[in-house]
């Protein structure tokens, strides 16, 4: 299973790279739940054959939470928002691409410096889990609109998770729940707030609407 979990994390790589590179808003709703799809498989494979119903039921709910509850209310923000593309960022898609490889470099220098030898997890766990936290924070600062900056927050999250996953393979129950519960309850702030906004502005992208005053 150890060549099945390296696949998914490759893939994980590369939907960060395509939240990066990609304009249109609901490409990037599916490339941030093609990832929750796979942050559900990561803990299955890592621990294979030695999967509870504990861990099952985690990792089922963690495909649940990330693939298609969160994913199905910024695709309803977006609708309600009248939001198709991503017009303008901070920064161009194709620098984004460019950052995304330098952050990948960044993210294995980093990961080759910790003290993880001893965790015995996936070699690529570590690396992909930093460049996955890395890419959120990119997502965040360079977009405009914020349903975009909350799919930034759910990569930044899912990075957290895949690192969590390396330190807590032991009892990750609480660990887990805790994140999921944190996660869900800000994106679904952040859906009202999306809404309300669009109604009152006519508009969600950031920058303009850092030009109001009292």
């Amino acid at each position: 299973m150890a060549e099945w979990l390296d696949a998914i994390l490759v893939l994980v790589i590369l939907t960060n790279l395509w939240l990066l590179g990609s304009s249109r808003l609901r490409a990037c709703i599916q490339a941030a739940a093609l990832q929750g799809i796979l942050l559900g498989l990561i803990p299955l494979l890592a621990t294979w054959p030695a999967i509870t119903a504990r861990l099952a039921g985690v990792a089922a709910a963690s495909i649940v939470v990330k693939a298609i509850v969160l994913p199905a209310m910024l695709r309803r923000a977006a609708r309600e928002a009248n939001v198709v593309y991503e017009v303008q960022p901070l920064v161009g898609f194709t620098t984004s691409l460019l950052l995304g490889i330098v952050l990948w470099g960044l993210a294995t220098h980093l990961a080759g410096r910790l003290p993880v030898a001893a965790l015995h997890v996936a070699p690529l766990l570590i690396p992909v889990a930093i460049f996955t936290i890395l890419s959120g924070f990119l997502v965040i600062a360079s977009r405009n609109t914020a349903v975009m900056q909350v799919i930034g927050y759910l990569a930044l999250e899912n990075g957290i998770y895949i690192f969590g996953w390396a330190f807590a393979i032991e009892d990750p129950l609480l660990v887990e729940l805790g994140v999921l519960l944190d996660v869900f309850v800000a994106v679904f702030v952040m859906g009202i707030m999306i809404n309300r906004l669009s109604r009152e502005f006519d508009t969600i992208e950031t920058d303009e609407l850092t030009s109001l005053k009292e």
